[in-house]
């Protein structure tokens, strides 16, 4: 029996178990972790971005030629791409907030304040 890695996904606390080698994205679709993308995993969109400390960098495969031509600098900050970024071991990612979720997540604290205010 092959043994499988826990890739876990923060701040969702949702984690999968996977095949050696299995993406982070197709671990997160296991989780039921929404991670965006628009290329079908191909490394062309960059929607699917996760953060990896550099304690669980050793967990994942090194950059691919893609990841390094597209993240550049990034890389060093500990940015991957989920739809490239392969399982080798239990790892635990942070998925950044969704852009839009985190727009309406600012416009509606701004209204509580100003409701606040008003009250």
């Amino acid at each position: 029996m092959t043994r499988r890695h826990e890739v876990a996904f923060e701040p969702d606390g949702r984690s999968a178990s996977v095949r050696p080698g299995s993406t982070l994205l197709e671990a997160s679709r296991r989780a039921g972790v929404s991670i965006r993308t628009r290329c079908g995993g191909v490394a062309g969109c960059l929607m699917c971005k996760v953060n990896v400390s550099a304690e669980q960098a050793a967990s994942l495969s090194p950059p691919t030629q893609a990841e390094i031509r597209k993240l550049g600098s990034l890389l060093s900050e500990g940015v991957r791409l989920s739809c490239q970024a392969r399982a080798q071991g239990d790892v635990t990612v942070t998925v950044p907030e969704d852009p839009l979720k985190a727009a309406i997540r600012k416009k509606l604290a701004e209204q509580q304040q100003e409701d606040d205010w008003w009250s």
